[in-house]
């Protein structure tokens, strides 16, 4: 057995990071490492500390799910298999479950190297790149848990059983995540207008705030030539729906915030042109640092009450700009039968979504879609 320094092997890295960072910190939902090891014996050497959201993890091993578990504070090693035939190459992917923690500033995980009995080979690239901007949805909120579950805990959330997992094994791609459940494109949940995913999209890992994470560089300005997406996919507005339904919110230096319904129930035009001017503020972000992808945005999966306010932004956008590699697409709405924990879109609903997703940029970009037991 030899232990490697994660930066001594050919190791391929997913989700936003520091390259070349030994140890490696995985800061978003499904960011992780993968290898090929022909070893019969392999672990994986971990840093890991948090104040109240455990971090959890999940490992696949030559493509199929292995198993998920929650990672206690501490530096120890995991054991990712054992016993296997020395000799042949393996495939094991180790990632991230839960999603970047803002409120706990000491939650990470740090991949410090392996230890195995065998060498370690390439991992190739996919021919695919997606990258998937959401809020609770992308996270995976409500994936695992029985329907009655309804208490906020990273366990409940996931990367390994939602829509962006599936169509990645789908189309045989390579995903990256940039999510955070409640918030919105203008405007969170609670109307809390700091609590929205552009503010943070130019930074590496713009939730992940704190000294420690900060010293990791966290809040840097991220390298978008390193990882070029060949479509954007955005699952933004389910929040800046529910802001409209709840109370104002006081905002440090700003005061009260509130999103207005009329006395006939329709949205105050003020506060409804605030969303839509956000969506084409993020159109234009995401066009400047990603000239080259297609950018689709998606929505509907909790609801359909902003599906007006963002078909017509995206008009508004394409038309001011010309931009018409853009497309706006309605996900099938969970149902008491597909519904998960917490209120939220359970598996079942994940893969209805990921269904018509699949089969929208299969044809988008010219390519099949693999057949995978438990994901479509």
């Amino acid at each position: 057995m030899k232990t490697y320094k994660i930066n001594e092997i050919p190791v391929k890295v997913h989700g936003r990071t520091i390259q070349g960072a030994c140890p490696l910190p995985l800061f978003w939902n499904h960011a992780g490492v993968e290898v090929n090891c022909t070893g019969s014996e392999l672990w994986i050497d971990l840093e890991v500390d948090c104040d109240f959201h455990e971090p959890w993890i999940a490992t696949e091993l030559n493509g199929a799910f292995m198993s998920r578990q929650m990672l206690l504070p501490g530096e120890y090693s995991i054991c990712l298999y054992r016993s296997m035939v020395p000799g042949v190459v393996k495939n094991f992917k180790f990632y991230r479950e839960l999603q970047a923690m803002g409120e706990d500033e000491k939650t990470h995980i740090l991949v410090k190297g392996f230890t195995t009995d065998g060498d370690f080979l390439p991992v190739e690239d996919k021919k695919l790149k997606l990258e998937f901007i959401g809020d609770s949805i992308t996270s995976g909120e409500g994936t695992y848990g029985a329907n009655q579950d309804t208490e906020w805990l990273a366990m409940y959330m996931s990367s390994s059983r939602h829509y962006a997992s599936i169509i990645e094994k789908a189309l045989d791609a390579d995903a990256r995540i940039i999510s955070q459940g409640g918030w919105g494109v203008y405007v969170g949940w609670d109307n809390d207008i700091r609590h929205n995913i552009p503010s943070v999209y130019e930074a590496v890992c713009g939730l992940a705030t704190g000294p420690f994470n900060e010293a990791l560089g966290s809040l840097k300005p991220y390298d978008f030539k390193s990882w070029v997406p060949d479509a954007i996919i955005v699952n933004l507005g389910t929040n800046d729906a529910t802001s409209f339904e709840q109370p104002p919110f006081d905002v440090p230096g700003v005061g009260l915030c509130k999103q207005r319904k009329n006395a006939d129930g329709s949205y105050n035009a003020e506060d409804a042109e605030k969303i839509e001017k956000a969506i084409i503020d993020f159109l234009k972000m995401l066009r400047k640092n990603n000239p080259t992808s297609h950018i689709v945005w998606v929505y509907g999966m909790l609801g359909y009450n902003i599906t007006m306010l963002i078909s017509d932004a995206m008009n508004r956008y394409m038309k001011e700009t010309g931009d018409i590699n853009c497309k706006y697409i309605t996900l099938p709405n969970t149902t008491q039968e597909t519904v998960g924990s917490h209120g939220h879109p359970g598996y079942a609903s994940h893969e209805r979504a990921g269904k018509v997703l699949c089969e929208y940029l299969a044809s988008q970009f010219n390519i099949p879609i693999k057949e995978h037991e438990g994901n479509l």
